[in-house]
């Protein structure tokens, strides 16, 4: 087993390209005990920006349904409460049935009487691989208008997928670390019997109380889809510590009962330049 490819930084927006901008804050709901943003509240951000930047998009009747594949979330700068935020999202690659679509989060830090020392402003750089599906779930072509809207938002027009996690795990009996059951509740669930793409960080969240010193600098956390989890699903959590990184596999068993994955983490610490 090997870890994660090397770190390369995400692609910055092309020059004078458009973007759409929107405002958000911190609430405490997202934050954990050091006031630091957690990867659930950055994938809820997220949610929340896509959301609302399709909305207002030429192409929101055309192309309205979309599921993601990847996430990369580049932590170069912890997000702490209280803050302003600042989320800009573009498109920086695509082909005809898929886009990588980046997100700059940059935050604003303030103070309260509960948390009164001056914090460095945050700066997250994200990324996520979305897929164009017709509203019966298949992948389906992006429309010509959609198409015209966000290749002139980059020069990369011939997009490909290329696992960035370890889709395979070790045996369970050849790590040092114990599969752990990990338990859903029905508010993981989005309208579509999804588990929602926060519901997962929350689960890497718990694994990363045991590896704090991955996120206590700069940090990489990656998750890859590979199948759904709908409600009544065991959910199996299998991990693996290798040097700097931490693999996370969510298994899940098949209609024969198999073990099989339904998304690979990866949390790693980001070198110094």
């Amino acid at each position: 087993m090997t870890a994660p490819q090397a770190y390369r930084p995400l692609e910055d927006r092309k020059p004078g390209a458009d973007f759409y901008s929107a405002g958000y804050r911190v609430r405490t709901g997202d934050i954990d005990q050091d006031m630091r943003v957690r990867l659930d509240g950055i994938a809820r951000y997220l949610q929340d920006v896509a959301n609302d930047n399709i909305a207002v998009l030429p192409f929101a009747d055309t192309d309205p349904f979309w599921i993601i594949r990847r996430t990369v979330i580049d932590v170069l700068e912890p997000i702490t409460w209280p803050s302003e935020l600042r989320m800009e999202r573009w498109c920086g690659a695509l082909s005809t049935r898929w886009t990588n679509m980046r997100v700059r989060i940059t935050a604003e830090g303030g103070t309260n009487r509960f948390n009164p020392e001056p914090r460095p402003d945050g700066l997250v750089e994200t990324e996520a691989f979305w897929i164009n599906m017709t509203e019966s779930g298949t992948p389906a072509r992006i429309s010509d208008l959609a198409m015209e809207t966000l290749t002139a938002m980059t020069d990369e027009h011939r997009l490909r997928w290329k696992a960035m996690n370890p889709a395979t795990p070790p045996a369970a009996e050849a790590l040092e670390l114990p599969d752990r059951e990990h338990v859903l509740r029905i508010t993981d669930f989005d309208p579509f019997k999804h588990l929602n793409n926060a519901a997962y960080f929350e689960a890497v969240e718990d694994e990363l109380v045991h590896h704090a010193d991955l996120i206590d600098g700069p940090h990489r956390a990656i998750i890859e889809y590979l199948r759904p989890i709908t409600p009544g699903t065991r959910v199996t959590i299998r991990r693996q510590r290798l040097d700097g990184t931490l693999l996370i596999w969510f298994v899940i068993p098949d209609d024969a009962g198999e073990p099989q994955v339904a998304a690979s983490v990866s949390v790693a610490s980001i070198p110094a330049p």
